[in-house]
């Protein structure tokens, strides 16, 4: 058997991009998502004999310790990369989103995310060098306006991150996290016009762009893996400059002055 990822949101975007990657690298893929079409042709494409497909919705926990039994039956309980992909976007005022569509929003980006690292952790402990690549954002850098539930699910990502790269150092484990901004998919396009950030810091990643960084991100492992020049420039500003620069920058960037 190869090497070996399993993909959440396989079936479109991000996740469908890392799993041609992967593919055409050589490794064998299980993709999750729960458009059932989706992955089929997703199969289809690779060829069932080095792809392996689940239909789950992250938030159904059942459904997600399935998915990847079903998985491991295909590696002999080995799974080298979990790449935790999957994720909704919702833009706009807070007050005009819907406290359903708030809760989804953190239900898929966060409690789906900690299913998935719970049904993955006894795969990943039996697999040498095993490591999480989580899909954080460059939102969890500072609440974003206009992205209030998103961002705050990213921070939690982020938190997650750092918190299971310690704890399962002992397992021989890395976990780390990839913070894009915003990427060419689907989800951005359907939110597009609901929020001034999108004209003032351009939307300028495609989707095979944040699937190079997967890959080197399971290289070259990092905690946190700034995605594109701009904020790769931008994140060690973020990091260490006062509060109320970062806040004033942002400010200006949501108001596109």
């Amino acid at each position: 058997m190869n090497e070996c990822i399993f993909i959440t949101g396989a079936g479109a975007g991000i996740g469908r991009a890392t799993a041609r990657l992967f593919a055409a690298e050589g490794w064998f893929i299980g993709a999750a998502d729960r458009d059932a079409e989706a992955l089929e042709a997703l199969r289809n494409e690779l060829g069932a004999e080095r792809c392996s497909i689940h239909v789950a919705d992250v938030t159904d926990s059942s459904a997600v310790t399935l998915a990847l039994e079903e998985f491991a039956a295909h590696t002999g309980g080995r799974l080298k990369v979990l790449h935790n992909n999957a994720g909704i976007l919702k833009v706009g005022p807070f007050e005009k989103i819907s406290p359903e569509v708030h809760r989804s929003l953190v239900e898929v980006n966060v409690i789906g995310l900690m299913n998935v690292l719970h049904a993955a952790f006894p795969y990943l402990k039996a697999t040498p060098g095993a490591q999480v690549v989580n899909m954080s954002s460059a939102s969890a850098s500072y609440g974003i306006p206009d992205f209030a539930s998103y961002s705050a699910s990213k921070h939690a990502v982020r938190a997650m991150t750092e918190a299971l790269d310690i704890e399962w150092e002992q397992y021989d484990i890395k976990v780390g996290d990839l913070m894009p901004p915003f990427v060419n998919t689907g989800m951005v396009q359907s939110n597009e016009g609901q929020s001034a950030l999108f004209a003032s810091m351009g939307v300028n990643l495609t989707p095979e762009t944040v699937a190079v960084a997967v890959l080197e991100q399971v290289r070259k492992h990092r905690l946190h893996r700034p995605v594109s020049l701009q904020f790769r420039a931008l994140w060690p500003i973020t990091r260490s400059a006062p509060t109320g620069v970062t806040r004033a920058v942002m400010k200006r960037l949501w108001k596109n002055d």
